[in-house]
């Protein structure tokens, strides 16, 4: 399957596959497994893979058709944990990359979860409010085979949010007969959800990048950011980084590229993007063509759109120090070399954007219990938790002398697979 579904980068032709970029990472990190190489393949091989049409009225009458993605990549250490994408670009495999790195995430933070992912190729903000739930009520029908508290767990992606997911939720309970709010993490905290989930990715960024700096000699005070993506991770993220004393000097989203070497008012910034759906027309900073933010002068770049977004070319022409990774797969494994051998320190997706994964497993733990946290309890959890396994890919990066994209995978990937061999293959 995996041989057949690498060429299915059918939309852009010209755009890398990211189940490519998984299997190379898979690959790359074999030689360090011992003999829990044998079980490679398992990563290799989505568990299940779920293609849905979502059929649905529009306001005019008309009756439109949409494809629905559900994966579950591999579920050996527990239910499957991952959100869902709306995004006119999705497709299968990157769906099933998406999948794939977050079996590598849930069990690099030690996470009890396995990895899942969902989405449907739409465009969101063509679709009216009612259009939208009706999308997102279908497809949860649809895939409501596949997920369950105990089972696969959605939370909010690219395109979605809260409000998907209290649609979700609701759609999920009265299927079911009963209110399942452990279903989907990410829905409104009147809901079951969890205090602080919705800046937990943005806050994980800065809690990476500020752990990376540390262990490098870089102080987050006075450190010029860059932001590449300024939904939800990368504005919160610059926000973090500005409230501890960074200059935010560049940030880029569909809408421009934006400079001021002053540093940017994020708060304004983000008001704008509020009210006017991107950054386009921002009067904050000076506008600056694409190719140019990559060559920003910075001691962190934060890249918080989507994968595949660094490749060889800009990561040649790189002026930073870190990376850190908000988005899923932004660089490209050959960019990974490119990074390294120039002595670019790159903090991978895995850990520096698994802030919202952990907060979800918050929720879960929350729902299942009744029982809900303060913000700073949820904060100070947070903290523990993704320093913790900084510390630990960090070391295991030093005395092995690898990435620490590598380290993380090696880590992740024993974990994955030495549970796959004690549960053993039944029958």
């Amino acid at each position: 399957m995996s041989k057949i579904l690498t060429n299915l980068s059918y939309l852009d032709p010209a755009r890398p596959a990211p189940w490519s970029s998984f299997l190379e990472q898979i690959d790359r990190v074999a030689p360090h497994l011992g003999n829990l190489a044998r079980w490679i393949e398992t990563l290799k091989h989505p568990k299940r893979v779920l293609v849905v049409d979502v059929p649905i009225v529009r306001d005019d009458g008309s009756v439109a058709h949409f494809e629905g993605y559900r994966v579950q990549h591999n579920l050996s250490r527990g239910p499957g944990k991952g959100g869902v994408r709306f995004h006119p670009d999705v497709s299968l495999n990157e769906v099933m990359a998406l999948a794939g790195w977050m079996t590598v995430k849930n069990a690099a933070l030690g996470l009890p979860f396995g990895g899942a992912k969902g989405g449907v190729r739409i465009d969101p903000r063509t679709l009216s409010r009612g259009e939208l739930e009706r999308v997102t009520r279908r497809y949860t029908s649809e895939i409501g085979i596949v997920i369950g508290p105990d089972k696969d767990i959605p939370a909010p992606d690219v395109g979605s949010d809260q409000q998907i997911m209290a649609w979700m939720m609701d759609t999920y309970s009265v299927n079911v007969g009963h209110t399942a709010s452990g279903v989907v993490t990410g829905k409104p905290v009147a809901l079951g959800g969890s205090l602080g989930r919705q800046e937990a990715t943005g806050r994980g960024v800065f809690i990476a990048a500020r752990e990376a700096g540390v262990r490098s000699g870089i102080a987050v005070q006075g450190a010029r950011v860059a932001v590449q993506g300024f939904g939800n991770v990368g504005s919160i993220a610059a926000r973090i980084f500005a409230e501890h004393g960074a200059r935010v000097v560049a940030i880029q989203d569909v809408g421009g590229s934006f400079f001021n070497p002053a540093g940017i008012d994020v708060p304004a910034a983000m008001a704008h993007t509020a009210t006017q759906g991107s950054l386009a027309g921002f009067a904050g900073a000076g506008a600056i063509g694409a190719d140019e933010f990559w060559r920003t002068e910075c001691e962190f770049l934060v890249p918080a759109a989507l994968e595949g977004q660094l490749t060889v070319p800009r990561a040649e022409s790189l002026r930073t120090r870190i990376v850190v990774e908000g988005a899923n797969g932004p660089t490209l494994p050959a960019a990974d070399d490119v990074l390294r051998e120039r002595g670019i320190l790159l903090v991978p997706d895995v850990l520096a954007n698994a802030g919202g994964v952990t907060v979800s497993y918050f929720e879960w733990v929350q729902d299942f219990s009744s029982f809900f946290w303060s913000e700073d309890e949820i904060n100070a959890r947070l903290e523990t938790i993704m320093v913790k396994a900084f510390t630990a890919i960090w070391t295991l990066s030093a005395e092995r002398q690898v990435s620490l994209r590598t380290a993380a995978f090696i880590i992740a990937c024993q974990r994955v697979l030495a549970a796959r061999e004690q549960r053993g293959l039944y029958p």
